[in-house]
Parts: structure tokens; sequence; C-alpha cells
């Protein structure tokens, strides 16, 4: 493994940091790899709670670099592929972690750099920030994170991002709901240790898992197949060690941490 991702926990938080600042953190077959298989390390980590994806360097990721731009124009339709599997197998991990997963922006996020950011399940972006899917600007298209904005935003809004390519600030993507927190560069840091300690101590981290797994699968569903489903997972929740404890200790008026 080289230095390329970075991870280490604090306090239950998972930090995975993307470490190639003189690239602007822009993503290659390697680097998203390389990413991938540290945020299954964080996954599988006992130890971790919440994971945050964060970057060192003036961007928090830039997309794809020019010389991958390059190497793909000579790829063969099988190779182009696997390559764009291996972005949406990222997106995918991070989507359906069973831990909450944020993202702290500082800088451009940019084409994949914005679906990598999004694709959490919280943004916090410091001002000087700016988000856009910017593929159609050069004959590509967003094709990965196109299947997790429509879920996020709805059609009409992502068309208005995935269409027109624009790049908007960091105070324009707070007005519309593609960032959840809009944080001075100088107390972002903190704001999101602190975000992600009131994760790790006031919710259970069994109730966090499935609730992203209900809504990653509720929405494919017809309402009659949403509501039994939502029934049966009412169902597993209350046999659960997390909820048998927590109604314990909500009925005897006991403080609990979890």
């Amino acid at each position: 493994m080289s230095n390329l991702v970075l991870y280490e926990v604090n306090d239950r938080v998972g930090y995975i940091t993307l470490n190639r600042p003189e690239k602007r953190n822009a993503l290659s077959f390697e680097f998203v790899n390389e990413i991938k298989s540290v945020f299954k390390q964080a996954e599988a980590d006992n130890n971790c709670k919440v994971i945050v994806i964060k970057s060192n360097g003036e961007a928090f990721c830039a997309g794809a670099d020019l010389g991958y731009l390059q190497q793909l124009q000579n790829n063969t339709y099988e190779e182009n592929l696997a390559d764009s599997k291996n972005l949406s197998e990222l997106f995918r991990v991070i989507y359906l972690s069973g831990k909450v997963v944020i993202s702290l922006v500082n800088g451009p996020a940019l084409a994949g750099g914005s679906g990598l950011a999004t694709v959490c399940d919280f943004c916090f972006a410091t001002p000087n920030s700016t988000f856009g899917y910017t593929e159609v600007k050069i004959g590509f298209v967003p094709a990965i994170v196109m299947v997790f904005l429509v879920r996020k935003f709805g059609e009409q809004k992502a068309k208005q991002l995935l269409l027109t390519g624009e790049v908007i600030d960091a105070n324009n993507a707070f007005e519309i709901g593609l960032i959840n927190y809009l944080v001075d560069e100088n107390f972002i840091d903190e704001e999101v240790k602190n975000f992600a300690q009131k994760l790790c101590k006031q919710t259970s981290g069994q109730s966090l898992k499935m609730v992203k797994e209900m809504l990653a699968e509720v929405q494919n569903m017809t309402l009659d197949e949403g509501l039994n489903y939502a029934a049966e997972m009412n169902a597993n929740a209350r046999k659960t060690e997390d909820c048998k404890r927590g109604i314990t200790a909500f009925l005897n008026k006991e403080k609990l941490t979890w």
C-alpha cells in the first residue's frame, strides 16, 4: 500500500485522507483502487463507527487527471468498462456502507470528485469550495454519479446540474441542498469532529446501519412492498441488543452513551 490514501482512527472516527495534492487528488484507476481498499479497511474496522473522507492540498478532488484522460482515449471498450466499474464500485461501497460517511470538502470538488463528495451521507464544505459535474463540457457523461444524484435530488435538479456542467460555489451548493453544512475553513475540522462524535455517542450503530440499508432499498419498492419491508425491518430491529438496551435505558430514565 502506498501513501496516496492515509487512514487513522481517533475516538471511533476513521479519517480517510486523499493524499495526492500535487495532482489535486485527481482520480486514476490506481488511485480509485486504493481509496476503495482503504474504505473497505475502515468499513471492517471495529474501532471505527463513523468514516470521514477528507483531502490534503488545495483541492478535495479535481476529477480525472489529464494523463489519465489521455490514456482513456486508447483503451478498448473492455478496458474502459473495467475502469468505469471500478469507480462505480467505489461509489457503491460508500453509499451502501453500514457506517455513516462524511465528506469534508475544502476546495474544488469537480466531476468524479464532486460525485465522491456528494455520494457520502453528509457533506461539510468551506466557503471557498466549488462543485460541478463538468463531464458534458468535454464530451463525456456523468454516468455513475447520475444514479446517486437522481436519488438525492430527483430528475429536475439533477438535470440542472448534469446537463449544464455548471460549476457552483459552496453557498449555492448549500442553498440547493447539495451539501449539508457550510463552515468556515478555520473551524471545519472541529465541526466535523464534533458532528461525528455526536453520532458516535448518541446513536446506535446497529440502528444507523439498518436505516441506511432501508433508505437504499425502499426507493425501488411500490407502496405496499415498502410498507411490508418496513414492518419486517421494524420487527427485526426490536430483536437487536441495541434496541433492548435503548428501551431499558429509556424506561429507567438512564443516560445512554453508545
